[in-house]
């Protein structure tokens, strides 16, 4: 019996995104079903499989799930069969296992995603929080000098 990786995740009305917390995962097996099935497999640094299985609040587009490897993370990006908000990630009503939790950088609420700018065709990018074109000082909030606004 394998180790459960932590696993964050977040939906847009198309798609559900799964961070799965594993650094420097080899053997990664990643299987989507339409019924709703994900399986995860991976084997850590030093050796220990890691594996977890998931059934969904809906079904889903297999061929639509895309997995992308990093240093510290494997990131999935799962295709809704059909457009629409989960009421939850899973199909059981139990409480999901501990090593399942909200993504809070990637959420979304359901009103909010219309005008969420970040949602595009090619999404890919944002979830995966990598963006080569933007410099370090891009989007930062000019705060003056507190001492000069006193007057001191």
């Amino acid at each position: 019996m394998g180790r459960h990786p932590e696993v964050l995740w977040a939906q847009r009305s198309g798609k559900v995104y799964l961070t799965v917390s594993l650094p420097d995962a080899k053997d990664i097996s990643v299987k989507c079903e339409a019924e709703g099935f994900f399986s995860f497999s991976a084997v850590g640094v030093s050796g220990d499989p890691f594996n977890f299985t998931l059934q969904f609040y809906g079904n889903i587009a297999p061929q639509g799930c895309k997995t992308k490897t990093g240093l510290r993370n494997i990131l999935c990006s799962i295709e809704k069969e059909e457009k629409g908000w989960w009421k939850r990630l899973l199909r059981s009503e139990e409480k999901p296992a501990p090593y399942i939790k909200v993504d809070w950088n990637k959420w979304c609420d359901e009103d909010d995603e219309e005008s969420d700018s970040n949602v595009g065709s090619d999404d890919d990018d944002i979830y995966t929080g990598e963006n080569e074109d933007s410099s370090g000082d891009e989007g930062m909030l000019y705060l003056p000098d507190l001492e000069k606004v006193r007057g001191k």
